[in-house]
């Protein structure tokens, strides 16, 4: 859902509850793991920058959770691990959002933020 909130403090209050706990979870996790990173609202949803250039998004979409890590060589990284979710070029689709494993995303996340490459 493309979202017209002001910052992402309002964007989770649009959120219905059971799609607001796990995006209060991810976005703890940036903020956690994103360093140096600056947190906003890009494209309708909750975007971090490093540089001025957006590197991870996410997002609640009608049938899922997505997760933009725009660092293909992280994602290519992780797809093995990332069983159960759909998986573009910088897209990371979650189906239930119970069922996140929080602890991957994470070790996901620090290792998008140590990566050198180019985002995509």
């Amino acid at each position: 859902m493309q979202s017209k909130a002001a910052n992402v403090s309002a964007y989770l209050a649009e959120l219905p509850e059971d799609r607001r706990r796990a995006l209060k979870k991810l976005r703890g996790l940036c903020r956690e793991c994103l360093k140096g990173y600056e947190e906003g609202m890009d494209y309708g949803m909750p975007t971090y920058k490093r540089d001025g250039t957006p590197e991870v998004a996410f997002a609640s979409q009608k049938q899922y959770v997505s997760l933009y890590v725009m660092k293909q060589d992280v994602v290519n990284d992780y797809k093995q691990a990332l069983t159960g979710c759909r998986i573009g070029k910088g897209c990371i689709r979650f189906s239930k959002p119970d069922k996140i494993d929080f602890k991957l995303v994470g070790a996901l996340l620090r290792a998008a933020a140590k990566s050198k490459s180019r985002p995509c």
